[in-house]
């Protein structure tokens, strides 16, 4: 690796302010404030929104969501898709013909 082209990688404390919970990890980020951590040392700190402690995922409370009510809903509201495709290509064929018969009408 060349020498003076990488940014300083260092150990960071990061906190979720939420859940209370902080784990140290190795990062490139860097912050004013800094933490005493369990082994005497202090690290810069880093105030997270969420994290794995926090998260609605890893914490087990995701929501799940109804997929097949929204395909039914769909379904009813806009019909079968053959059904849409057939009809719009009789109309296509209909306008089609009536702009056919009307250009040789403008001929004559």
């Amino acid at each position: 690796m060349k020498n003076g082209i990488h940014p300083d990688y260092h150990h960071v404390v990061f906190r979720d302010a939420g859940a209370g919970h902080s784990f140290l990890t190795r990062s490139t980020v860097t912050s004013d404030k800094t933490v005493l951590w369990d082994d005497g040392r202090e690290y810069p700190v880093i105030d997270v929104e969420i994290s794995s402690a926090s998260h609605p995922f890893y914490t087990g409370s995701a929501r799940v969501v109804d997929t097949a009510g929204r395909v039914e809903k769909f379904r009813r509201r806009y019909g079968s898709k053959s059904a849409g495709a057939q009809s719009a290509a009789a109309r296509n064929s209909a306008d089609s013909q009536s702009s056919d018969a009307s250009t040789q009408e403008a001929t004559r």
